[in-house]
């Protein structure tokens, strides 16, 4: 994606399910699993570039001693920064007694993060200022073990207003307005309930607080706290949390919006946001690795029992489909299919694009990460050329000679690596008023790769969604070249609306698309339209979200795809543009033949799958029309 568009957050559970002992005889060291963390967080570095935080609960302290560590950052290398914290204090011991260090016993009494029990937590804010007590895992403290909870989370809620109100009107003060100090508060209020619960339940019986104490912990019903807390959640969610005695769960909002993970055995248990870093960590095949199922929860039981439990009645599979085309590792075996089945369907858009010239085109893909659909672009031009090919042979027939067949076979069409990413631009540079202009270099080219003049240049991007960077650098650097054409390829459909579920596309006014729809509007004369939408939007700001309709959607609905397609093309071009720009997207049907699975699509079509998404559009539309610039939600 060459606009940058920085991703949403990334949640890894390790639960050990044997003593640290154990590990220590089978793997040389008791700190199996902080090592297990630490190597999933760096495979999931993609999500997460404004903070990370680690959090460990070792089992059966006895009272008086800290069990609950907590390590986060906020510096460049986040990663490295909390595990070389973590990490310094065991190599001061080593230092000073080698031996100690191997003693797991020793190591879980005198060590901090020498436990059983890992979270950790990788940042991306979408909303608000990137301090360190921003970042996951958060916190809620409490005397009683059994009433201390952690959260870690990949989401984001539209209700927060809602559900911010519900919290107050129980009598709760929170201490901050956001959707996590919101779902800390809300799922620590249910399971403070669940503890009073169990405590009168148990003392009915004669039983003294201590026994209570273990009690709780025992048989706390940690479905029914996640099943009352999450009721009137509306949003995208893929949530982890800790409970002091042990217990520990991951919860998925019921449309499978946030992807979330799991594997376990006799030794571990272990949850993520990706299911190739738990392949990669536990050496493990794609078979292996499940996947929750949207609504449910995975409860890691504090006596190591694991299971799955529905904590949410399930809707339509909507999970997000920008994970399968942007977000989400490539090295995922269904992701680098449908990856490239994305750059296979464009095919009879480009050779429309080229009129059928391969012999004066050449392909290329620009950034890295549109690679996989590149390769795939790469096989629809073979597949076409060899049907070409044996058309051409057939229709020859016996007549065929060895010259012409060595005409036939001799046509090829050509790759080049055009585009090279340079430099990242430090951020002293960054804010000085020639901003632009060093925006430019940030990309070179291969000299000599194109034909100045006679040559198409083919370059497929993952998603165009601003066209900033295009316009100010990668079409100024490609025209360098002198290419004839320049035709540009989205594997991804047009983005026309926000995103309110943990992605960083939250204002309607960024998108490309929707201001070449705007354009439209006025240059045909249906301005009307834009105050018509303001005015229905207007009207149900306040609207309860299960009653609000997408006006939004009016903005696009005088004009195909191909129509904002074109005027795209016209708002990317400059004057100095030599070149011919055609701009191409990708269908949605297109985007849905490839990701079958994953239908969550509302950046494309507007459909969201939960209420508050249509009332999150239309407030992004307002906040357009009166120049706010805020998230609408």
């Amino acid at each position: 994606m060459t606009d940058q568009l920085e991703h949403d957050c990334g949640i890894a559970l390790v639960r050990l399910l044997k003593p640290l002992e154990y590990y220590q005889l089978k793997y040389g060291t008791w700190q199996y699993g902080l090592q297990k963390l630490y190597l999933i967080m760096e495979k999931e570095r993609n999500r997460g570039q404004d903070g990370t935080g680690v959090m460990c609960v070792k089992l059966d302290m006895e009272p008086g001693n800290e069990f609950i560590y907590r390590n986060r950052s906020i510096e460049e290398n986040s990663i490295g920064v909390v595990f070389k914290k973590i990490y310094n204090h065991f190599e001061e011991v080593k230092k000073s007694n080698p031996d100690l260090l191997d003693n797991a016993h020793w190591a879980k009494q005198e060590l901090d993060f020498a436990g059983e029990l890992y979270l950790g937590h990788l940042r991306y804010g979408t909303f608000g200022n990137n301090t360190v007590d921003k970042v996951h895992p958060v916190l809620r403290r409490n005397n009683w073990r059994t009433r201390n909870l952690a959260l870690a989370g990949n989401f984001n809620l539209t209700n927060v207003d809602e559900l911010f109100n519900i919290l107050v009107n129980l009598g709760q003060f929170p201490r901050g307005y956001s959707d996590t100090v919101t779902v800390l508060e809300n799922v620590g209020h249910f399971l403070d309930r669940e503890n009073q619960r169990l405590f009168e339940h148990y003392k009915q019986f004669g039983n003294d607080n201590v026994k209570i104490t273990n009690l709780i912990g025992e048989n706390m019903n940690v479905g029914s706290i996640l099943r009352e807390a999450s009721k009137r959640w509306d949003g995208g969610y893929a949530i982890a949390g800790i409970i002091g005695h042990g217990d520990a769960f991951v919860m998925r909002d019921p449309w499978g919006i946030r992807p979330a993970f799991y594997y376990h055995d006799d030794e571990v248990a272990v949850i993520a946001s990706e299911r190739p870093v738990i392949q990669t960590a536990f050496n493990l095949k794609t078979d292996q690795v499940k996947e929750i199922k949207p609504g449910s929860a995975i409860i890691v039981r504090k006596n190591g029992q694991v299971s799955e439990e529905i904590v949410r009645e399930p809707f339509e599979r909507k999970s997000c489909s920008f994970e399968r085309i942007y977000f989400s590792r490539g090295s995922d075996r269904d992701i680098n299919i449908e990856r490239r089945k994305l750059g296979e369907l464009l095919i009879p858009e480009i050779l429309k694009a080229v009129d059928f010239d391969l012999e004066h085109t050449v392909f290329s893909y620009i950034p890295n990460t549109a690679e996989t659909a590149f390769y795939g672009m790469i096989r629809g031009i073979e597949d076409y050329l060899s049907d070409k090919k044996k058309k051409a042979i057939l229709a020859a027939g016996p007549n065929i000679t060895p010259e012409l067949l060595d005409k036939i076979m001799d046509e090829q069409f050509r790759v080049e690596k055009v585009a090279i990413k340079d430099v990242k631009l430090r951020t002293f540079i960054t804010q000085d008023k020639g901003r632009s202009n060093m925006v430019g270099h940030v990309y070179d080219v291969t000299y000599g790769s194109i034909r100045p003049g006679v040559d198409n240049l083919v370059i497929i991007d993952d998603s165009i969604v601003r066209g900033t960077t295009l316009k100010k650098s990668i079409i100024k650097i490609l025209d360098r070249l002198e290419p004839k054409k320049i035709v540009v390829v989205s594997s991804s459909p047009q983005i026309c609306y926000p995103d309110c579920y943990g992605i960083d596309m939250a204002k309607l006014g960024d998108f490309v698309a929707f201001q070449a729809a705007i354009a439209l509007l006025k240059e045909t004369g249906k301005s009307s339209v834009i105050n018509e939408v303001y005015k229905k939007c207007k009207e149900q700001q306040y609207t309860p979200k299960e009653f609000t309709e997408n006006h939004v959607k009016a903005i696009y609905s005088p004009f195909t795809p191909n129509d904002i397609s074109k005027k795209i093309s016209q708002m990317l071009r400059t004057s100095e543009t030599k070149a011919e720009l055609e701009i191409l997207y990708q269908t949605v049907e297109n985007l849905h033949i490839a990701c079958p699975n994953d239908k969550g699509d509302w950046y494309f079509t507007g459909d969201y799958p939960t209420p508050g998404g249509n009332k999150v559009a239309n407030n992004a539309f307002i906040n357009y029309v009166e120049g706010n610039d805020k998230r609408a939600y």
